[in-house]
């Protein structure tokens, strides 16, 4: 099943009793949060706001506020197209397979290998963008004097907030040569024509900006979109291997062509069926202090400079919805994309490096914080070998802490895991520190957006590790009496 925009996807879930529509008047200010927040530690619904108001001044908003959309396993399932009849969130483990024979990622030596997957490539340019004239985000046309940001019901969401902040955009750049990035970066609102792009040095947006400024641009075009298929909405935030684009990645895991149009104020393409479009442009040199933010760490991110966005044009729906997600301490909605991200990516890793049984990313370590693998074993420093690779990989270079188990550990087991690294591991063998990019919202550093990891290997240690005694077996039952009690046991009464 696949979208069109955020619409569909909200008429499903009212179908299946996963929206829920707020009639009483709530404050964008705070309120919508604790609701919000409160539905989210309960896997409750999305929800609807349909009335907000801003209680200082009696004003109330022109549209609703759509929030929670994809806030629990199965609606993201469902947002990544697995059907909402029959599948279970386990069925993204299809969509990731698919999406491991659609994409080439290794170049083969031979010539006729190298043009055999640029002909693939070729094939994947009918799931790409598609760019159309009209578009219903277009609808309506601010400029100038019109524009206005406090017209939007942007949440500020925590009480030490340093102000309302954007918290769902899709925030669109290009490099010179006009290939589209999709990012997923905060901006928090300064005035009625400016906000703050919070865009961290890691990120090909990032990339874009200063290729812009290198080549003396001052004024680098952006453009931010808010609501889209929710695919697109989960390509923002996903790590889009680097030889496709966003657009692409979205179609791919859809299945559809993501139509787009080009900007009024710029040459960038924006989702044509967005609810709002906000364009502009940033010089990636002018710096103003933006948070602290409450993060999805669970704690407030730190305030610091960042590049200011200035909103030339305002265009929309004539009757849009302002969508928006908060963040926290787990679980959040996010912590759904995160989870999506690590069951789509699965095949990908595995090709990478093949004695990888399965992963996990614990909502608790939000993602760039902790990874365990479960691997085969079959020499020995395998485990290093893993944690090195993750550390390599795109945005798991952030990954604080790595933990590798043996094939026969369960590694979503939580429990399970930490049995084996109280009771496997030896600090002098199995640690393995080291020191390298982390996440700029890692708070614990000695240093912004660097410092240490640690990677524990908890597998069984082979004779050549130096570990040269007998390694003692679990306890496990047999069978045999496994059998016989399970035969009795109603008749224990327990």
């Amino acid at each position: 099943m696949a979208f069109k925009d955020i619409r569909d996807f909200m008429s499903l879930l009212e179908s299946k009793g996963q929206l829920t529509r707020i009639t009483a008047e709530v404050d964008p200010y705070l309120e919508i949060g604790e609701i919000t927040d409160r539905v989210s530690k309960q896997v409750g619904p999305a929800l609807l706001f349909e009335n907000p108001i801003n209680r200082a001044t009696g004003e109330k908003y022109a549209m609703p506020v759509a929030i929670n959309l994809m806030g629990s396993y199965d609606r993201m399932a469902w947002a990544l197209g697995v059907d909402a009849e029959t599948g279970t969130w386990k069925d993204l483990d299809a969509v990731g397979r698919r999406l491991m024979d659609m994409l080439p990622l290794d170049m083969p030596a031979s010539m006729k290998g190298k043009l055999d997957v640029l002909m693939g490539l070729k094939d994947l340019a009918g799931a790409g963008a598609k760019e159309v004239k009209k578009a219903p985000c277009q609808e309506v046309v601010l400029r100038g004097d019109d524009v206005d940001l406090s017209k939007l019901p942007v949440l500020t969401t925590w009480p030490e907030d340093g102000g309302p902040f954007v918290t769902l955009p899709l925030a669109v750049t290009s490099n010179l040569k006009g290939r589209m990035n999709v990012g997923m970066y905060r901006l928090q609102v300064f005035s009625k024509n400016t906000t703050g792009l919070h865009i961290h040095e890691h990120h090909d947006g990032a990339k874009n900006l200063r290729e812009w400024k290198a080549a003396g641009h001052d004024r680098v075009p952006v453009s931010v979109a808010l609501g889209a298929d929710p695919t697109t909405i989960f390509s923002a935030t996903a790590p889009v291997p680097p030889m496709i684009d966003e657009y692409l990645f979205s179609g791919i895991v859809s299945g559809q062509s993501v139509e787009v149009v080009k900007c009024v104020t710029n040459d960038l393409l924006v989702p044509a069926h967005a609810e709002i479009v906000l364009e502009g442009w940033c010089d990636p040199d002018e710096l103003q202090w933006e948070g602290p933010f409450g993060d999805h760490t669970g704690y407030y991110s730190l305030a610091d400079n960042f590049p200011v966005f200035h909103v030339e044009a305002i265009t929309m729906r004539r009757d849009p919805i302002y969508p928006a997600t908060i963040v926290g301490q787990p679980p959040m909605e996010d912590c759904y994309l995160g989870k999506a991200t690590e069951r789509l990516f699965l095949p990908v890793i595995r090709a990478m490096m093949p004695e990888v049984i399965d992963y996990d990313l614990p909502l608790e370590g939000v993602f760039h914080n902790c990874a365990i693998f479960q691997i085969k074993k079959e020499f020995a420093g395998q485990a290093q070998r893993v944690m090195n690779f993750a550390w390599s990989m795109g945005q798991m270079m952030f990954t604080k802490y790595v933990i590798v188990v043996d094939q026969d550990v369960d590694c979503h087991d939580y429990s399970e895991v930490a049995w084996r690294c109280f009771n496997n591991v030896d600090p002098s063998r199995d640690l393995l520190i080291t020191k390298g990019p982390l996440d700029r919202l890692d708070h614990t550093s000695n240093y912004e957006s660097f410092g240490y990891k640690m990677g524990i290997d908890a597998t069984k240690p082979l004779p050549n590790e130096g570990h040269t005694r007998e390694w003692p077996e679990p306890m496990v039952m047999t069978n045999e009496v496994k059998a016989r009690v399970d035969a009795m046991w109603n008749e224990l009464g327990l």
